[in-house]
């Protein structure tokens, strides 16, 4: 078996690295609540927690600067001084000042009086503050943990794929299934052949890309995944598998990227799995087993045989011999 690099992973993560961006990387920047969706969960938390913690302690020193300018934090054993922010006499206080407010806790014992006209400027500045924090950093979480990833992980696709007769016409083959009971809505599937070719210009393309046919024409490519379903690409004259034999198999090298696409049931949200198979991947001459069986009233799928293939009578040319 040979091993070698990989355009698109078995689990669909896709091996290109963006390096060299130059000024471009302030694009980033400029989309900066996709950049936060796109990252690592671990740099999120890490980026939830230090927000907060550095606005809870940047407001609480303001709310303690007021105090202290105002000269509140030595006024507190005279009952006839009117403070800023009542029963505030250290930082402490100020924090626990600012948390009651910002989560409208409200215990009662600390409270803004009326003779503090930038203590209202400042209430007013943290609560349109706190509002825009709250907004874009709950709202970045929500997005990701609703993102539709994860149900690509339940969307399975064989280990390998198939070449062998099917109607009487060569054929590729691959199988798919959904895990879940949970339909997939408007299931469409697509394929890219990846292979390095060079034109007649002479100008060499590294992985260049092609469709295969798995039935745009004729609607086959509109999945109802309800059930382990056979994908069938036919060998034909408009093939880029039509001069394709079982011994030029054991040199060619390319990779069929399948990219499955569908609206989660549920949700709603667009989800997408892929996969990828090299040459080493295709097995010619082989069919995939059954996993469809009738019993008492319903159909059962035996996913234990989701992979399995066996070998049937296949013509060892291609279709142009």
């Amino acid at each position: 078996r040979r091993e070698r690099q990989r355009f698109v992973d078995k689990n669909g993560r896709c091996n290109v690295q963006h390096g060299n961006l130059g000024g471009e990387s302030s694009r980033y920047l400029s989309d900066l609540f996709t950049t936060l969706v796109d990252l690592k969960w671990r740099w999120n938390l890490l980026i939830f927690l230090l927000t907060y913690t550095v606005a809870w302690l940047v407001m609480a020193s303001m709310w303690w600067g007021i105090a202290y300018l105002r000269g509140d934090l030595h006024q507190t054993h005279d009952d006839t001084y009117s403070p800023c922010v009542a029963n505030v006499y250290n930082f402490p206080s100020a924090f626990l000042f600012f948390i009651e407010t910002e989560a409208t806790i409200g215990y009662g014992h600390r409270y803004i009086t009326e003779r503090c006209p930038e203590g209202i400027v400042l209430f007013l500045f943290q609560s349109l503050l706190g509002s825009v924090v709250d907004a874009f950093l709950i709202g970045c979480m929500f997005i990701k943990m609703s993102q539709p990833k994860k149900r690509a992980e339940t969307l399975m696709f064989s280990r390998a794929a198939v070449i062998s007769q099917r109607d009487g016409r060569l054929c590729l083959m691959f199988r798919v299934g959904n895990l879940r009971n949970s339909h997939m809505v408007s299931a469409q599937i697509r394929c890219k052949l990846i292979k390095s070719r060079q034109t007649p210009e002479g100008e060499f393309l590294p992985l260049d890309q092609c469709e295969l046919d798995v039935g745009f024409g004729t609607g086959a490519d509109q999945l109802f995944l309800v059930s382990p379903l056979t994908i069938c690409h036919e060998i034909n004259s408009e093939s880029p598998f039509f001069c394709l034999s079982q011994r030029s198999l054991r040199s060619e090298q390319f990779e069929i990227v399948v990219i499955l696409e569908g609206i989660v049931e549920t949700t709603g949200m667009t989800c997408q799995a892929r996969t990828s198979y090299t040459e080493d991947e295709v097995l010619w001459g082989h069919r995939f087993l059954p996993v469809m069986s009738l019993e008492n009233g319903f159909f059962r799928v035996d996913y234990s045989q989701f992979h399995a293939t066996f070998e049937v009578p296949t013509p060892p040319y291609s279709v142009k011999e």
